[in-house]
């Protein structure tokens, strides 16, 4: 377990980073925040915004009060992290849901939190429990559930949810179904779990079930993740990244860094 056990962090001060607000809190304060919480029996939502929320929140005020009314928000996206720096705030460095799917699960085995894998492709939640329980043996995953497509326009699909969840009745939710999808869907279930964390991680069920590769480690580390995903999927993501996320990202960092040369 090592870094996981040590005594939680009640960190919560927020630095502004464009439109949104993050927590400037690295991976390892991220867990033992939850864990914490969860000891004392409080919930939470973590939300991880990247370029393209913070896109978004720049236009809509519900997607950026999705982000700023999260317990917790880290920054997935190096931009962001670079924009932080360049407003003189250093953040730790980028913490994904992808990332946070692994560790939080292996502090979940530890203290016997049990877990639920919400989204992904079909058979990719069941794939994503087979493979955190064989890293993790102790790890108890109270179910799981991949809802189709257009789910949120079907109230008997979202019942079905919530009442699949009150059943399992887990400490930590992880929900991959896309921002602002999964942030929408997590704040109509909170109510029912009180006590439980739900982590909104987009691709984080389909990346560890296997069904999507990941970019290797030096690309995440160097801010390429990005590139290794469109190359991965071009039709799909070829417009977000290149024409909404890339223009939207160097209007960013020359803002900040026309903010901090003149302040």
């Amino acid at each position: 377990m090592g870094a996981w056990v040590r005594k939680a962090k009640t960190r919560t001060r927020r630095v502004r980073v464009g439109p949104i607000s993050v927590n400037p809190m690295t991976e390892v304060e991220v867990v033992d925040h939850v864990v914490a919480a969860l000891k004392r029996g409080e919930g939470g939502r973590i939300v991880t915004p990247n370029v393209d929320i913070c896109r978004a929140a720049s236009r809509d005020p519900e997607i950026r009060a999705l982000v700023e009314h999260a317990d917790l928000a880290v920054a997935d996206g190096m931009p962001v992290v670079w924009a932080a720096r360049l407003l003189g705030t250093r953040l730790p460095g980028r913490i994904t849901g992808a990332d946070l799917i692994w560790s939080l699960s292996e502090a979940a085995a530890f203290y016997r939190f049990p877990i639920y894998l919400l989204g992904g492709p079909p058979g990719a939640p069941e794939r994503a429990a087979c493979a955190l329980v064989d890293r993790y043996p102790g790890l108890i995953v109270s179910g799981w559930r991949s809802p189709p497509y257009g789910f949120e326009h079907e109230p008997g699909e979202v019942a079905a949810i919530r009442s699949a969840l009150v059943r399992a009745n887990p400490r930590i939710v992880f929900v991959g179904l896309g921002f602002p999808r999964q942030e929408r869907l997590i704040e109509t279930l909170r109510e029912e779990l009180p006590a439980a964390w739900f982590v909104g991680c987009g691709a984080a069920i389909a990346f560890a079930a296997g069904a999507v590769p990941r970019a290797p480690r030096w690309m995440r580390q160097a801010g390429l993740e990005w590139l290794f995903r469109l190359a991965s999927e071009p039709g799909r993501l070829a417009r977000r990244y290149l024409v909404d996320d890339l223009p939207y990202a160097l209007r960013l960092l020359t803002v900040c860094a026309l903010k901090r040369l003149f302040s």
